[in-house]
């Protein structure tokens, strides 16, 4: 079960939303904590591709490394990221419908240790507050 979910309807066609997605150098334009994003690994984007995420967590740069674990093209793919033991996972799903493109996205957040635990709601309600509005800020970037 996702600790939390989004969905849009974005007006273009599945291909264009899909590769904008996955090219994950855009993800500072959708998430506005993160400052860079750079590809690690060679080749064409797919699973086992890897990229090292920086983001400003309060005042503070951290870095976290990221990993496509599941590619379909136009279809779906998933990410995981781990900064400092903290685990996310973000799934995309594309389908073409009438209006375009239907995005989702579930976020799973995987918290390790005795307090994180214990705090593990208020770690997704802080990452959620990150990272929730990505589908909406790509609505507004493809949509211009």
């Amino acid at each position: 079960m996702a600790d939390f979910r989004s969905s849009e309807i974005i007006n273009k066609p599945v291909h264009e939303v899909f590769d904008y997605m996955v090219k994950m150098e855009n993800v500072p334009e959708l998430m506005p904590y993160v400052l860079k994003v750079e590809k690690q690994t060679k080749g064409e984007i797919g699973k086992g591709t890897r990229f090292l995420e920086t983001r400003m967590i309060r005042g503070k740069k951290i870095n976290a490394d990221i990993e496509i674990i599941d590619f379909e093209k136009d279809r779906t793919y998933t990410t995981r990221s781990n900064a400092n033991g903290l685990i996310t996972e973000y799934k995309y799903d594309f389908h073409q419908i009438e209006e375009g493109t239907q995005v989702e996205m579930q976020a799973n957040v995987q918290t390790s240790g005795l307090v994180a635990r214990l705090t593990k709601r208020f770690i997704v309600n802080i990452v959620k507050q990150e990272d929730g509005g990505q589908l909406q800020y790509l609505k507004e970037m493809m949509e211009k």
